[in-house]
């Protein structure tokens, strides 16, 4: 207990030097972005750079600069690992003959399809990099999914909602419009080959891409919660398109899909979404696992569902000091393996499955009020995460890292570890190149903070949504040069109005024009 209670400590800095300031840029600006190259130049300083992208590291500097939301808040960690992950995530951005695609892996995959592409991890992807200010990278990928030679049901993937919610940050609404018919024809193929005659989709735990898992294939939470946000987000795009009877019946289907996950993957006894085998008169795994929380990601479920999430902060569940574990640590199969298959899913923590539960738990602390889980329990979840992105070097240097699946007691990235005893070349070359996981592209973080932390709530109107989800001792933070809806904001909290000298309060800046403000920490609203 007294190692957790080590890595949750809140390390608050000092103000920032006056250097950090400067005059408004686009939108009122009152970051400066000189205060934050010194992550960069680190990042690169330490990098071995074996596969170059689109954007090389010597060039990484000059293009984030242009194109994220500035960050700056009292806890270190989380601040690095902001500037961290879009350090990354850049790394991941390919021009291929198709236009841009973003890649999972760096080096070439022999699971992988055109361009070394996976749809796997897609709806991360557009979630990150949706705030982008750059709009070229994203069209085109989306574009590569269904017109490019992307195969998009190769593995599980809300391709609709995740363009969505894209749509939901930009405000442009011709690329949704445009692909409307590619993605009920996605949707209605994934109909034909993955749904019973039940109505529920199954799919097999391998193609959910969680391989070894405890409860299996079979209808499982994942890509039914993932049809249910399709069908949700197709209604959408067919309401812009003014086709109210497309949107009628593809509000149907999700509600559809909603009441059988509901009524046949609950487990009452439970209190927890389950997998259920497919077959009549199947019954419902005996396990709680991780995935379980996917139908908040789409923000499905009603309200009394929400007792499930007892189970994330509970040490017999999910929790854990570098988790969240993918299998509650209660079940006798759940295991921490350094055997058989490297990508387990029956107990390591897999940052792809924490991206998706974090998502869930800032749905659901912004829906209706419950009591089982708070803002608090966020924060730790968040800050678990942020302080399990690193590798301990062999010369004891500790540096910022992302890859597949970690030890969640001590950290250890599993696959990494394991793979570099292999004998048969993997590690070198063979089967995925050498570092395979390196700088993986398999889950988001900074959308966590921009939507979920710092609370920026995207909308299809013109009202600005802020529900900061911070720790009660933070006195400041700011979220800066945010392009949304083809404006600029800033979002700053300042508890004194000394830090920024721009006000006390929450404040809401749009175009540099305030247009939402409280004395307090809480949710607020304001329109351009």
């Amino acid at each position: 207990m007294k190692a957790i209670l080590i890595l949750l400590a809140i390390p608050l800095l000092s103000a920032m030097s006056a250097d950090a300031l400067d005059a408004p840029k686009p939108g009122g600006a009152i970051l400066r972005e000189e205060a934050f190259r010194h992550y960069v130049e680190d990042f690169n300083k330490y990098d071995a750079e074996l596969y170059r992208g689109h954007v090389p590291n010597s060039e990484a500097w000059e293009f984030l600069k242009d194109n994220i939301p500035l960050f700056e808040g009292p806890d270190e960690d989380i601040q690095r690992t902001y500037y961290f992950r879009w350090w990354t995530f850049r790394k991941h951005l390919k021009q291929t003959p198709a236009g841009f695609i973003v890649d999972e892996f760096l080096p070439n995959v022999s699971w992988a399809g055109k361009f070394n592409s996976i749809n796997g991890a897609a709806g991360h992807h557009f979630y990150e990099g949706r705030w982008l200010q750059q709009p070229e990278f994203l069209d085109d990928y989306a574009r590569f999914w269904f017109r490019g030679g992307g195969d998009a049901r190769r593995y599980s993937f809300w391709a609709a909602d995740s363009i969505w919610a894209r749509y939901l940050v930009t405000g442009d609404r011709k690329l949704p419009l445009d692909l409307l018919p590619d993605l009920i024809r996605n949707h209605e193929a994934w109909e034909k080959v993955k749904r019973d005659a039940n109505g529920l989709f199954w799919q097999i735990d391998d193609r959910d891409g969680m391989e070894v898992s405890i409860g299996g294939s079979g209808y499982r939470a994942t890509i039914n919660s993932y049809q249910f946000g399709d069908a949700l987000a197709i209604a959408h795009i067919a309401e812009l398109a003014g086709k109210p009877d497309v949107a009628a019946v593809y509000r149907d289907k999700a509600a559809a899909v909603k009441k059988l996950v509901q009524d046949y993957l609950w487990d009452t006894d439970a209190e927890f979404f389950k997998v259920r085998p497919r077959g009549e008169n199947s019954k419902l795994a005996d396990v709680r696992e991780q995935h379980g929380f996917t139908p908040w990601y789409f923000q499905m479920p009603d309200p009394q569902f929400a007792v499930a999430w007892k189970q994330l902060m509970d040490p017999q569940g999910f929790f854990a000091p570098f988790g969240p574990t993918t299998t509650e640590r209660r079940h006798p199969k759940y295991q921490i393996s350094y055997q058989g298959h490297e990508c387990q899913w029956n107990g390591p923590s897999w940052p792809y499955a924490t991206a998706v539960t974090l998502t869930g738990l800032a749905n659901l602390l912004n829906g209706p009020p419950q009591s089982v889980i708070s803002a608090k329990d966020y924060f730790t979840m968040l800050k678990i995460y942020s302080n399990s992105q690193q590798l301990k070097l062999a010369d004891g240097r500790v540096v910022p890292w992302i890859d597949e699946n970690l030890n969640p007691d001590t950290g250890d990235w599993i696959s990494r570890t394991r793979l570099k005893t292999w004998k048969d070349g993997t590690w070198d070359a063979g089967k995925g190149g050498e570092e395979r996981g390196k700088d993986y592209n398999h889950s988001t973080y900074c959308d966590l903070v921009i939507s979920g932390l710092i609370g920026l709530r995207p909308r299809a109107d013109a009202t600005v949504e802020i529900n900061p989800l911070i720790p009660a001792e933070w006195d400041w933070f700011c979220l800066d040069r945010i392009l949304y809806h083809g404006r600029w904001l800033t979002v700053f909290w300042d508890r004194t109005g000394k830090h920024y000298g721009k006000g006390q309060g929450l404040r809401v800046l749009a175009d540099g024009k305030e247009i939402a403000k409280s004395a307090k920490i809480g949710r607020v609203t304001g329109r351009w």
